[in-house]
């Protein structure tokens, strides 16, 4: 099973023999380069969800440098310290278990949004792959923001806004156009 989640394995072949494997079974496929293209847009739509469990789980535990620290844990010595030095205090117990299980996964949906940036640049280009990891980070945002969902405060989805993140999905358009292959 690991095999499948280290970066080395993720090769063109291997791609092409999953598409193989899943148009067999009948899945409507996409070519190569928009299983790249997905996985980008998708690592910046994680963005926001992110920040939105980090801004929660403050509500509970205190200051923001708390929160990072918990978020960070595994590895984030420098955290820590951070709020050793500012003297924050440490979560009380009774706050901790005011939370849901949920809130804790901030730091995993980074690690992802990473994971999404490092496997798909070398493939689609730095240019490509940021600009859709903006264009997910502002639509899953408009969508966060008009419902007000995890805990955010709700801002309606203006005809503004919604211009202004389609502007955005056109300029990646216009990047993923002008993106030659090597």
């Amino acid at each position: 099973m690991v095999k499948y989640l280290d970066i080395k394995y993720i090769t063109t072949k291997n791609i092409k023999l999953e598409l193989n494997y899943l148009n067999y079974l009948g899945v409507a496929l996409m070519n190569e380069r928009t299983i790249f293209l997905l996985a980008a847009l998708i690592g910046g739509a994680i963005v926001p969800v992110q920040v939105a469990l980090n801004t929660l789980l403050r509500r509970y535990i205190g200051e923001p440098m708390q929160v990072t620290f918990i978020s960070y844990l595994v590895g984030t010595l420098t955290s820590l310290g951070i709020c050793l030095v500012a003297r924050y205090p440490l979560p009380t117990a009774s706050a901790l278990t005011q939370t849901s299980w949920w809130m804790w996964i901030g730091g995993c949906l980074g690690t992802m949004y990473v994971w999404a940036t490092i496997f798909t640049t070398p493939r689609i280009g730095a240019s490509l792959a940021l600009a859709l990891t903006i264009a997910g980070q502002m639509i899953a945002a408009l969508f966060l923001d008009h419902y007000g969902a995890l805990g955010l405060t709700r801002y309606v989805a203006s005809p503004t806004r919604i211009t202004g993140v389609v502007l955005v999905v056109l300029g990646v358009s216009l990047v993923a156009y002008g993106k030659s292959s090597p």
